[in-house]
This record gives C-alpha cells, sequence and structure tokens, in this order.
C-alpha cells in the first residue's frame, strides 16, 4: 500500500471511536471516523450518562450465580434470558459463571477500577478543556434501598469498596428522607458514592464529534464499513461511497465488533446485553443527583429538560423488538420510591445492546494476528463512563507511547 488517506480509520462514532479520535488527534495523529448511522446513535444513546467508579465491581460476583437463576427466566426480572437454542450464549455465561468467585471479582474490580478512575479525571478535563456542553454534574451517586436485609447487605460492602479507592457515605433512612423528600416513606436507608458524576450523553457525543472535527478529524456519518483488510502495509476499509485507506485501523463497533472481526480470525466473546429506558419530560420534583433503585436495578437521572428511568438485562441475541414487559419494569419500581416516578410527556422509548464480556472487562489493544488492527470493544454498561480513558489507552498505544494504565488486563489474547 502505497498511499494513505488517514493515520487511522476508526470503524464506529459511538463514544468509544469518538473519545478515542479525540486523543489520537491530541497526539497528532490523522483520524477518520466511519459511522454506519449518525455518531452516538447506537449503544451511547439512550443509557442513563452516569460516570461511575462506583461501578468498578463485575457483575460476576460470589453469590451472582444463585441471584441469576432464580432470575433466569422470569420477564419480570431485572435479568432476563429468552429461552432458544443458543451454544455461544451458553458457553458466554458458564464462562461467566466460573468467574463468581472472590479471587476473579478481584481481579477485574482492579482492572475496572483503573479504567473508571482515569476515565472520571479524563472526562471531567475534556469537558473543561473543550467546553463540552454536555450537562455534565459532579454531584455524586446514590443507592437508595426499600429493602433493609439488601442495605444492610451493601452497607457491609463499603468497607471492601474502600479498600479499592472507592468512597462511600452510609446514609440512614431518615436522613435520606430529609435530604431527599421526592423518595416515598418506607425507605431503608442509601449509601452515597461523591466521587461519580453524570452528563446527557447524546449531548456528550455529539459535542465529542464537534471537537474531532474541530482538531481537524474527519467523520463519516452513514457510510457502513462492509469490508475490512489488513495486512502488513496497513488497512483497507470498503464502503458504499468507496475505500478508505489507512496505516491502522481500530474497530469500535460495540455489540457488532465480533461478527465483524470473525472474518478476520478473531474471536471475541461478546453478548449484546439488552437494556432498556424512558425518557419523559422533566417532572417538577426529581432527585437531586442520579440514584439506583438497588432493589429494582433501575437508574434513575435528569437533566434540564429531562428525565430517564434505565437499565434491566436481557439476553434474547440481537432482537429488535421493543419489549413492553421490561419496559412496565422500570415505571413500576420508579412508582415505588417517588412521589412522582415520571414526567407529563414520554419523549422516548428505547433499547439497546450493551457489549458483554463474560470478565466484565473491555477489549483494548492490538489484534494478535494483525499488526495495524486495533480493538476497542467490550465495555458493557460502561461505555460513557470509560470511554475517554479506553480512548487515550488506544492513541497512546498506537503512538508508541507509554500508557498512564497497564493495558494487560484488556488484551484481547486472554479469548484466543
Amino acid at each position: 500500500m502505497s498511499h494513505f488517506e488517514d493515520d487511522v480509520l476508526i470503524i464506529g462514532g459511538g463514544a468509544i471511536g469518538l473519545a478515542t479520535a479525540l486523543a489520537l488527534l491530541e497526539a497528532g495523529r490523522s483520524v477518520r471516523v466511519l459511522e454506519k448511522a449518525t455518531v452516538g446513535g447506537a449503544t451511547s444513546h439512550g443509557n442513563c450518562g452516569t460516570i461511575t467508579p462506583s461501578h468498578a465491581p463485575p457483575l460476576a460476583a460470589p453469590g451472582a450465580t444463585g441471584q441469576g437463576m432464580r432470575w433466569l427466566f422470569s420477564a419480570n426480572a431485572p435479568f432476563y434470558i429468552r429461552p432458544r437454542w443458543d451454544p455461544a450464549l451458553w458457553h458466554w455465561l458458564l464462562r461467566f459463571a466460573l468467574r463468581c468467585n472472590l479471587r476473579d471479582w478481584r481481579e477485574s474490580t482492579l482492572a475496572r477500577s483503573a479504567l473508571l478512575n482515569d476515565s472520571r479525571q479524563r472526562l471531567a478535563g475534556w469537558v473543561n478543556r473543550y467546553r463540552l456542553e454536555c450537562e455534565f454534574m459532579e454531584n455524586g451517586l446514590d443507592y437508595v434501598f426499600r429493602n433493609p436485609k439488601h442495605f444492610d447487605h451493601y452497607a457491609a460492602e463499603c468497607e471492601l469498596l474502600r479498600g479499592y479507592g472507592i468512597v462511600t457515605e452510609i446514609i440512614g433512612a431518615a436522613d435520606y428522607q430529609r435530604r431527599e423528600p421526592v423518595f416515598l416513606p418506607g425507605l431503608a436507608g442509601a449509601i452515597h458514592f461523591p466521587a461519580d458524576a453524570n452528563l446527557r450523553p447524546d449531548r456528550y457525543t455529539a459535542e465529542l464529534a464537534r471537537v474531532v472535527r474541530e482538531l481537524g478529524g474527519i467523520i463519516e456519518e452513514h457510510c457502513p464499513a462492509r469490508t475490512l483488510q489488513v495486512d502488513d502495509a496497513g488497512a483497507i476499509v470498503r464502503t458504499d461511497t468507496g475505500v478508505r485507506r489507512g496505516r491502522d485501523a481500530v474497530v469500535a463497533l460495540a455489540a457488532w465488533s465480533p461478527a465483524f472481526v470473525k472474518r478476520l480470525g478473531l474471536r471475541l466473546p461478546i453478548q449484546p446485553g439488552k437494556g432498556y429506558s424512558i425518557t419523559y419530560s422533566r417532572p417538577e420534583k426529581v432527585p437531586s443527583r442520579p440514584v439506583v433503585l438497588k432493589d429494582r436495578a433501575v437508574f434513575i437521572t435528569s437533566w434540564s429538560d429531562g428525565f430517564r428511568l434505565g437499565s434491566t438485562m436481557e439476553f434474547s441475541g440481537y432482537d429488535t423488538r421493543l419489549n413492553g414487559t421490561r419496559l412496565a419494569l422500570l415505571e413500576r419500581a420508579a412508582s415505588e420510591y417517588l412521589h412522582e416516578p415520571h414526567g407529563a410527556e414520554i419523549h422516548e422509548r428505547w433499547y439497546g445492546w450493551r457489549p458483554m464480556t463474560w470478565d466484565d472487562r473491555p477489549v483494548l489493544g492490538r489484534s494478535p494476528l494483525h499488526r495495524h488492527l486495533w480493538l476497542a470493544a467490550g465495555h458493557g454498561m460502561l461505555g460513557i463512563s470509560m470511554s475517554a480513558a479506553s480512548g487515550q489507552l488506544i492513541a497512546d498505544m498506537i503512538d508508541g507511547r507509554m500508557p498512564m494504565i497497564d493495558p494487560s488486563p484488556y488484551r484481547v489474547e486472554r479469548f484466543q
């Protein structure tokens, strides 16, 4: 290959792809982002926009297997599997179950914490440096409980979390009710995570795209990458509007990454974990910060003109149906906790596929089979939270610089 249009082609224009583009541009590289639809319009769009160092502990935790089995086929549970023959999913679930022990929990917690803490600070720096207008707020996040046993269980874990640098404040029911009168009586208590933050995800990705363009990056929307060819000379991507050539290519296609790189001989055991959200007009009275209704595993966050309920985990493959039962779970949970559980108008009912790995760690790094191919996928429910650190880590490795974070826990070789 004798001519390169760009230093780096980034396939995927969500939060991870755009953050990688920004970090590469800061390093002096030229970039071109290829997005099949619109930037930030898929997985990055409808989540709750929380930036959560508090979420360093993985889903694969001691006891998680038993709880999952109780929920397994119940459409009304936070976790649901649509019954079907899917050997890849069952293999994934087996590997997940095998990691539900303290040793693997600690390993994943350390790896996730490194990314989350770096990303939290780096994202705040980007907001200030580039004046990102995305309603970024640094006022923490609360877990709120109605079940006393759940509250006592999580409160007892706070000392363990502090060992990983996760600061917590345990708040009794009466004190929390005084602080947050929007909640109905009957709370058991709350846990406050002061280091967390939040933003409006659609505006965050729009602002990242703005900065990428201002720094000289090229973003091509409605430009799906049909094929990718990588050799010792570089990368060639064929699109509907022609061929794009780069010295390197980064695949940042979230839950669609496994199918795309399978043609190149790479195996990514990423399952699409389907999440849901409902966005309303903003009620008159809302919690002062994002909250997790922990007994129901439902997030609540609000912005200047919006109010969002989100979460649930559904393994149903790439099913494009909007499941009314799952959406009703969100509404039911909010009505159990809040005086005003929703706004007057529904703005959007949404689903998106979270790219879930069985060890709850993303895949970040060079392909073991291709010198000029890089992978940035598998962020699960934490794509927004991990975006700035993931983008910087990929940029550092492509640029040949020593990363601020040890990249070894995220290498794809652990799956090959």
